[in-house]
């Protein structure tokens, strides 16, 4: 179902997937928006490693959960900032795409949970999480991404 990726040479490891998921700090979401236009656009998430799936969150509504509502496959892409080697004036970078399924996710618990771990991620305390959560936890919306496929790649930008 899925392609093969054309460039295998170039092509890491599935723990090298997971690390890019894991310490990424911005991924590009990806739905089939309004129309049938496609409707990209970046966000902040959480990887959980342990369940293979990513989490997101947002409004209550608006495009993207009106898009997932419609659709539930994506497709979520993160890439690194990447590195230089031995004095090389371009990058290497590497980029993970994951194909999946979006679901809306509803148990306030698991809300709560995955939300803090966003959080946790991206705020500078876990006292500033906490604050954070108490004041808003009510508007926010969490999303969950199945991942059914996903593969890595390593590119020299030159």
């Amino acid at each position: 179902m899925f392609r093969e990726m054309r460039r295998m040479k170039q092509e890491v490891t599935k723990g090298e997937c997971v690390k890019v998921l894991t310490e990424g700090r911005r991924g590009a979401l990806a739905v089939s928006g309004d129309d049938g236009y496609p409707y990209v656009l970046p966000l902040n998430f959480f990887f959980d490693e342990k369940t293979d799936k990513i989490y997101f969150h947002c409004a209550k509504e608006g495009h993207k959960l009106d898009a997932i509502r419609r659709n539930e496959k994506v497709c979520f892409t993160v890439w690194t900032s990447g590195t230089k080697k031995g004095g090389d004036w371009a990058y290497y970078v590497t980029s993970v795409i994951a194909f999946g399924k979006a679901r809306i996710v509803e148990d306030p618990s698991v809300v709560y949970e995955k939300v803090k771990a966003i959080g946790n991620k991206y705020y500078p305390s876990a006292e500033d999480v906490d604050a954070e959560l108490e004041r808003s936890i009510n508007r926010v919306q969490l999303v969950e991404i199945s991942i059914d496929h996903m593969s890595g790649k390593l590119v020299h930008e030159r």
